[in-house]
């Protein structure tokens, strides 16, 4: 019995080192790259880390929107600001004519080939009346029936009630980027378009309050305008507005020459009718823009979609006015500026993102909640701050899946493709391990590739 204990322990020990060097022969065919991209940060703090804990309102913006409910009295508010939320995430774009007219002609061959089939004499003025009924009637049940929103007083609170806090968490995330990833901006002037409640101007305040000294708020309907007024003045018409210089207006700046530090416009692509007004806009607000444009929707297909479309537009199309040279480059999310791969893809699933928040407390609005949402990130320079070298900086578009000795990431890389990657320390360092074990949905992450099989395509 000693004996076979004493070679059960020899053999036991041959294993152990035979795993050993099976290790350290791996780790020199893989060599881990030795790139200081932390730049003495911590892990959990790195560079590509944007996301937020859950966001607050700002107390003087809470108070007021409670003072402005209470005082407003509006029957079954929770449940009309919940059938808002549900009407504004299912919102569609508008169809185009061009489309409605193809999706007519083909309609209309169809029921001429099946009545062509049929044995008979017809009367062909009488079946071409047919036709048109049919597809008329076809068209109209069919088409989704895009109608643009007006807000009275009574429908601005229920807007307030459903969307404020959530409107002002993806903003703040949105523009979060660009204060973590460019520290030396400092805007002074800030033009947001369909202004709404004025969110952004809080949003905005919140990092840069030290140096704004001009935001303009453009929303064309006039009772948003005065409900915005009153979150900023507390409810309290004779009070002075909590934040500065903060000016209302229904049209955009005349001149086409004076520009601003920072451009935004949340939610405000989806109540423009149609793809050639929302392509104007943007090419309008992009020529007002001298540093960073920010375009925020809805997380859902349509939002991104138009986000795209304005994207490409502002990166392929020529502007027929054109004062500032300077090309637009993405900023944010994309790591490039190909073809967004989501969209290559069937079924088709948006690019989006999410943001804690916690809610006005109306009936059970108590617990924190999520905003999930699309953005988009112009700039007149070049992205700069994640492109150590040596580093390819990827996005992550997918919660972290932390595993044992492992975490998968789903990530947007630089070469415009989405990517399946097992990250672990011995194949890609211990630092780029770690970080990706701290990042979060959203943040970039180091990818330091050294071989072939620390990334494949992903195929979900």
């Amino acid at each position: 019995m000693a004996a076979r204990s004493y070679w059960a322990c020899v053999l036991c020990q041959r294993a152990v080192v035979a795993r050993m060097m099976c290790r350290s022969m791996s780790a020199a065919t893989h060599p881990q790259p030795q790139v200081d991209f932390l730049k003495g940060e911590l892990h959990r703090k790195h560079q590509g880390v944007t996301n937020l804990k859950t966001l607050h309102l700002p107390g003087e913006l809470y108070t007021a929107a409670q003072s402005i409910i209470y005082r407003a009295q509006i029957t079954r508010l929770t449940d009309r600001a919940q059938s808002l939320t549900n009407f504004l995430w299912s919102r569609k774009r508008s169809i185009e004519d061009s489309t409605l007219r193809k999706k007519a002609v083909s309609l209309e061959k169809e029921l001429w080939e099946e009545a062509m089939q049929k044995a008979g004499d017809v009367d062909e003025q009488a079946l071409e009346d047919r036709i048109r009924k049919k597809v008329f009637s076809e068209l109209k049940r069919t088409t989704y029936r895009w109608t643009p929103m007006k807000y009275d007083e009574e429908l601005g609170v229920v807007y307030m009630a459903a969307r404020l806090a959530g409107g002002y968490a993806a903003v703040k995330r949105a523009l979060h980027e660009i204060k973590k990833r460019d520290p030396s901006f400092a805007p002074q002037t800030l033009l947001d378009f369909g202004s709404g409640l004025g969110t952004v101007a809080w949003a905005s305040h919140s990092w840069w309050g030290d140096t704004l000294k001009e935001m303009v708020c453009v929303d064309s309907s006039a009772p948003m305008n005065i409900l915005a007024e009153r979150l900023l003045k507390g409810d309290d018409e004779r009070a002075e507005p909590h934040i500065k210089h903060v000016y209302f207006r229904q049209f955009l700046p005349v001149s086409p020459k004076v520009q601003f530090d920072l451009v935004t416009a949340a939610f405000t692509l989806s109540e423009l009718q149609n793809s050639k007004d929302r392509e104007e806009t943007v090419m309008t607000l992009w020529r007002k823009t001298s540093s960073y444009l920010v375009l925020v929707e809805n997380g859902t297909k349509e939002g991104h979609q138009m986000l795209m479309e304005a994207r490409d537009a502002l990166l392929h199309k020529k502007d027929k006015i054109v004062f500032d040279h300077r090309p637009a480059s993405v900023f944010a999310p994309c790591p490039h500026e190909l073809m967004c791969p989501k969209l290559a893809r069937e079924p088709l699933k948006p690019c989006n993102f999410q943001q804690a928040y916690q809610p006005l407390p109306l009936p059970g609005h108590f617990h924190q909640q999520r905003e999930k949402f699309s953005y988009l990130i112009m700039s007149r320079t070049p992205p700069a701050g994640t492109d150590t070298e040596g580093v390819d900086w990827a996005r992550l578009i997918a919660p972290v899946q932390p595993r044992t000795r492992h975490v998968h990431c789903r990530v947007c890389c630089p070469d415009g493709k989405l990517q399946h990657l097992v990250v672990t320390a011995r194949k890609h360092s211990r630092d780029v391990y770690r970080c990706a074990r701290s990042s979060d949905w959203g943040d970039q992450v180091p990818i330091i590739q050294s071989s072939d099989e620390d990334i494949q395509t992903d195929s979900e």
